[in-house]
């Protein structure tokens, strides 16, 4: 920094170090391998808790947390927080270990809802066995904050500490507030990123309440069906992915290398519905072309699209229009992939989980495949269509590349990341 104003080097954010636990691989190598295979996480719930509820589908962490963690550290975290602190043990060791002062690292980790599972959990406790047998950890381990707050904790950041609730927008919104924490000078390193664990059944009753959910029951793996005529809903996911970002400065006197620049974020509001999104796409046409005014980059620039697209016949429809406007016919010629039809719907955990896909992408010059991409939806937009990858990975052109994250949640909140290249 110079004369309190970060210095056009630290301005810049580096992504440096990635990690990731859900339902495609434990890790995120093992998750980017099974991507571009176009396997899936999607699997039967056979636990008995599913017995009589309309859906019985979802897509759990590929590994269980306890497999990995410490006996005292499964005991004392929420399940939510588990798979945070894994992803996040791993993005700093494949970051190279930072070392940064305490007042100059900071964390934004978000989670859609917490230790909710944890906490309905405690409910029967207290129902069937009285309050003296609830854990006295039972608030630490629900609280939207707790992902943040122990990797805050076990890695030392004390600059600042953040957990942004923006629903499904949630994690994509956290790897934004950590860009502007070091393009602001407030740090010079953060961990960024978000975690969900909703597989419980109230969680399943609600969103299936809602006709949220696909129920191909018999089908698991061809349930979600992103730009299909087909679609019928998303299908439940959890995990954790975290990045770790850094201002170019910082990146270079240590020597680290970067997947990609963090380049652009831009936010809108639909005002619709609590639910559903605005049909015409304009508020997600605004977070995009923030996105891209944010990151001082054109729509032409745009070589590939990670879509939100997660298989809800409104949702999909509106994004496909909100792509056309804001990349033009064709989409410049950028591929889209819908990677939710193999992960499943993280829900807090999406937009970051998203965001990492979308860095090893541009890092790589390889797109993931689309899977269940059978029928397209002959109300959509054709070229929008025609330009999602199937069948195998997509290759990208060289050159300077931009890859775009969009992230949409419930409430309106729409949150899109720009990513370019690093040369």
């Amino acid at each position: 920094m110079t004369g309190g104003r970060p210095a056009a080097d630290d301005r810049e954010v580096i992504v440096t170090g990635l990690g990731a636990a859900g339902p495609v691989g434990g890790d995120a190598p093992a998750m980017w391998k099974g991507l571009l295979a176009g396997v899936g996480g999607v699997r039967r719930v056979e636990e008995a808790w599913a017995e009589g509820l309309p859906v019985r589908i979802a897509a759990p962490a590929a590994v269980e947390p306890a497999e990995r963690l410490a006996v005292h550290e499964t005991r004392r975290l929420s399940r939510v927080q588990q798979l945070a602190l894994l992803a996040a043990r791993e993005a700093w060791a494949d970051a190279g270990a930072p070392d940064p002062p305490p007042e100059r690292f900071a964390v934004a980790v978000a989670s859609g809802g917490g230790g909710a599972g944890d906490l309905l959990g405690q409910y029967d406790v207290l129902r069937e066995r009285g309050w003296q047998r609830v854990s006295p950890l039972t608030l630490p381990m629900y609280m939207a904050n707790g992902p943040a707050a122990w990797i805050a904790l076990e890695f030392g950041a004390a600059a600042e500490l953040h957990a942004p609730a923006a629903a499904c927008a949630s994690g994509a919104d956290a790897l934004a507030r950590g860009r502007e924490l070091i393009r602001s000078g407030q740090a010079d390193v953060v961990l960024a990123g978000g975690a969900d664990a909703m597989i419980h059944p109230v969680i399943v009753a609600g969103f299936a309440a809602m006709r949220a959910l696909s129920r191909r029951n018999d089908d698991p793996e061809g349930a979600c069906r992103p730009f299909d005529a087909g679609r019928d809903g998303f299908v439940l996911g959890e995990g954790a992915a975290v990045m770790v970002l850094e201002s170019a400065g910082h990146a270079a006197r240590r020597g680290a290398r970067g997947y990609a620049e963090l380049a652009g974020a831009g936010r809108s509001a639909d005002t619709y519905h609590i639910a559903n999104p605005d049909p015409s796409g304009a508020g997600a046409v605004r977070a995009m072309r923030r996105a891209l005014a944010d990151a001082g980059a054109e729509p032409g620039e745009v070589a590939h699209v990670n879509a939100h697209a997660t298989g809800t016949p409104l949702g999909d429809a509106a994004e496909a229009a909100a792509l056309r406007e804001v990349l033009g016919p064709g989409l410049g010629g950028a591929s889209v992939t819908a990677t939710k039809s193999l992960t499943g719907h993280l829900l807090g955990a999406g937009g970051a989980l998203e965001a990492v896909i979308t860095a090893l992408t541009l890092h790589h010059g390889a797109a993931p495949p689309t899977a269940n991409l059978d029928e397209p939806d002959p109300a959509l937009p054709q070229d929008v269509v025609r330009a999602v990858v199937t069948g195998g990975p997509g290759a990208l052109a060289g050159g300077a590349l931009a890859g775009l994250s969009n992230s949409f949640a419930f409430g309106g909140q729409n949150v899109s990341l720009v990513l370019r290249r690093r040369q």
